[in-house]
């Protein structure tokens, strides 16, 4: 059984799309990220990254204890490797979807995270126009990427759909809050609908709707202790 210690965020949802094409069962155990469950001691043990997802395989290939990985590229790929679907094997064809994974992880998930961190920021920490548009341009460049990509191709690793496209998918369902115009990138667009039409997409995108909660609805001191635990971390002493 697969266990994914999960809260439902672009880079969990990465994870349960994967599992959903592969109809491999699993068993979500939820991690709070807005009230700290993600730094309580159980969790720093499977991760002391303290960042969710986390995939416990109980029952790996060849036997054993089970196997514990964070990270939701290395969690992809292990998935995909251990179902024989989704990654090729062969060097050309493993190392052409690798560089995209690799480059979700490094480049398109960071950069757009911090495209919502200072839009949600609003004004409370001062003048925040020249995050805005630094990160809004940074954006940009990387919905023209996959644009570039995709306007030879199929899918960004060719004809062939795999986890370079669900990796980078649930980073770009909130283009337009990212201030992006889809009609900017046609090719794009066609593979963005593309691949929000297939049901395993759907259903691994709606995992957890029914965990989070509305952060904006909350009383401002909540919301301000829920900032503070989110975006004001520092390091974590080592045990002793």
């Amino acid at each position: 059984m697969i266990e994914l210690h999960y809260w439902p965020t672009p880079n969990g949802k990465k994870v349960t799309i994967l599992l959903e094409e592969l109809g491999m069962p699993y068993k979500i155990v939820p991690v709070n990220i807005q009230q700290g469950a993600q730094f309580e001691t159980p969790f720093l043990k499977m991760n002391p990254n303290h960042r969710m997802p986390v995939m416990v395989d109980t029952e790996p290939k060849g036997g054993g204890a089970p196997i514990s990985v964070f990270e939701s590229g290395a969690i992809m790929m292990y998935l995909a490797e251990k179902a024989g679907k989704f990654w090729p094997q062969d060097p050309r064809g493993k190392y052409e979807v690798t560089q995209w994974v690799m480059w979700q992880m490094a480049n398109q998930g960071p950069k757009l995270g911090e495209v919502g961190h200072f839009l949600r920021l609003g004004d409370r920490e001062g003048d925040q126009t020249y995050a805005n548009r630094r990160f809004g341009d940074e954006a940009n460049r990387l919905y023209g990427v996959l644009n570039y990509r995709l306007a030879d191709r199929r899918y960004l690793a060719g004809d062939e759909y795999t986890i370079a496209d669900m990796i980078c998918y649930p980073w770009t369902v909130n283009w337009k809050f990212q201030g992006q115009n889809i009609e900017e990138f046609k090719h794009f667009k066609r593979w963005f609908e593309e691949l929000g039409a297939r049901p395993a997409v759907q259903k691994g995108m709606a995992v957890g709707s029914d965990l989070s909660v509305d952060v904006t609805k909350l009383p401002p001191e909540e919301q301000a202790r829920i900032r503070k635990r989110m975006y004001n971390q520092r390091a974590i002493p080592a045990p002793a």
